[in-house]
């Protein structure tokens, strides 16, 4: 019998699975140790992570046939839901190893790497990166200077990356790259290579850490690489190398509503529980108005991620092309980011002072959360991309009216029927960036509904359902005067003429 077979035989049940794995995180981090003091320091002890790791949580993102539970979104969303309930790093840490690494290596990576490094994730808790991401080339990644050069039957990989999570951490890298032909030339495509750090010529060096201000437990830093992989080690586009990175960014970023998730729910339980508890005179928080409103906001949110990680379930498999879904794909992990984040601030002003450390969640939560917002594209970027596929639409079809046109789109069409006042305005011409991301904003805010309104079909809680559609309303509707109300105002270079109030008084 194989290795796989014999393997994959002894997986639980996903129920049994996932029960165990909360538990047990419940265990580890509020019982053998506290995660409120863990928090307070970089990394986690040697411990915590091997009784972690024991419990084969990326088994999730690992084929059947290699002794895993079979690639399934619904799984890999509902462990990283059951580890962002308990720490949103955690969660991260999955997530990068999931969707950057493990997912990719199971649609393109070649099949004689794969028994060797997947016995490693599963026997000895190994994990895997990616690297894209240069000093002089962020969001900008397509004209990355990490180059590779076939030599023999061997690639050179060269180059400078940075702020890549779990650096110095991970055993297994995807690096990214360009080809240089035999002119010195960097060709437009990129080619990703998977490297093994136990292996000396493969092994990348780390020249520093960076003093990340929330995400104690994940190290990033500048990594500098100078290795030799075999040909093996390339993986191998289904047609152009720059499908499959937007394949799997796209994929990335329709699972982060499954690391956004438990953070929210977690949020929103502990936000209930204090202002049910917090007296003030003769009431608790819990009945004052405005509290009702913040608690109600944080359970749209909850209804949203809810809704998105369903619609994910079904359409970012890697059995599915996502390369060209770029609407709902930007959609997801720019708005719930943005709903992470908020979450967060509320819960800390509902706290009071002790919500204003480290070692309280929401404390944290503001920080851990607010590089979601940045990282794998920034939220304004994804805005603007998501407004230039509407708009770009929007012309070809020659439909200015935006209710009009979300009523013709797939994606948007149940949604457009419960925001016909809302979206009741035309788009003429070009918009300024300013009005670009806030019709993103608005969008995105389209799309989601529409998934809640599915979710609900299914039989999702109705109540939630209602309060949901009346916040993204009332968003919306804030968002669209917004737009239409901008008056270009620009920075002044030179400010400081005239500036000092205290030479008028």
């Amino acid at each position: 019998m194989s290795f796989t077979t014999s393997l994959s035989s002894s997986n639980p049940p996903y129920q049994e699975f996932i029960r165990n794995f909360s538990d047990s995180l419940d265990v580890i981090f509020n019982k053998t140790a506290d995660i409120n003091q863990l928090s307070l320091s970089r990394g986690l002890p040697t411990r915590i992570w091997k009784d972690i790791m024991k419990l084969k949580p990326l088994s999730v993102a690992i084929p059947q046939e290699y002794g895993g539970r079979g690639v399934l979104v619904k799984e890999c969303l509902g462990l990283l839901s059951a580890a962002s309930y308990q720490s949103l790093p955690l969660s991260l840490t999955f997530g990068i190893n999931i969707a950057l690494f493990l997912e990719p290596l199971a649609k393109y990576g070649q099949d004689a790497i794969k028994p060797e490094i997947y016995k490693s994730f599963l026997d000895d808790g190994a994990m895997g990166g990616l690297m894209i991401t240069e000093p002089s080339h962020g969001s900008d990644a397509l004209n990355m200077k990490t180059y590779n050069k076939l030599i023999g039957d061997e690639y050179a990989i060269k180059g400078l990356k940075h702020w890549q999570g779990l650096t110095g951490m991970a055993k297994y890298w995807l690096v990214t790259s360009r080809h240089m032909n035999d002119e010195g030339e960097l060709t437009r495509d990129i080619d990703f290579f998977v490297t093994d750090e136990s292996k000396p010529e493969q092994k990348i060096k780390v020249l520093e850490y960076f003093d990340n201000a929330g995400l104690y437990m994940i190290p990033y830093g500048l990594n500098e690489i100078d290795v030799r992989v075999p040909s093996q080690n390339k993986l191998r586009p289904k047609s152009t190398g720059l499908k499959m990175m937007l394949d799997t960014l796209h994929r990335s970023r329709m699972q982060f509503p499954g690391m956004a998730m438990g953070f929210l729910q977690r949020l929103m339980d502990d936000a209930i529980a204090h202002c049910k508890g917090r007296m003030i005179g003769n009431s608790n928080l819990f009945s004052m108005d405005q509290v009702q409103h913040q608690l109600s906001r944080m359970q749209s949110s909850f209804t949203i991620c809810s809704a998105m990680c369903a619609r994910s379930t079904q359409i970012s498999g890697i059995d599915h092309d996502v390369a060209t879904s770029g609407l709902l794909a930007n959609s997801m992990k720019a708005l719930v980011t943005d709903l992470m984040q908020d979450a967060a601030q509320t819960y800390v002003q509902l706290s009071g002072a002790k919500g204003y450390r480290i070692s309280h969640i929401g404390g944290r939560g503001i920080m851990d959360s607010r590089p979601f917002r940045i990282f794998e594209g920034s939220n304004e970027m994804l805005y603007t991309q998501i407004s230039d596929i509407v708009l770009k639409e929007m012309k070809r079809t020659k439909t200015p009216h935006f209710g009009t046109y979300a009523g013709k789109k797939a994606e948007t069409k149940m949604a457009s029927e419960v925001l016909k006042k809302e979206l009741d305005f035309t788009i003429d011409g070009t918009l300024s960036q300013r009005k670009s991301i806030d019709l993103g904003k608005i969008m995105a805010r389209v799309v989601s509904l529409n998934d809640v309104l599915e979710l609900n079909n299914s039989g999702f809680n109705q109540e939630l359902t209602e309060n949901c559609i009346q916040v993204v309303q009332q968003e919306i509707s804030t968002l669209v005067h917004l737009m239409e109300h901008h008056k270009g105002t620009h920075v002044l270079d030179d400010y400081e003429d005239r500036s000092n109030w205290m030479d008028f008084v």
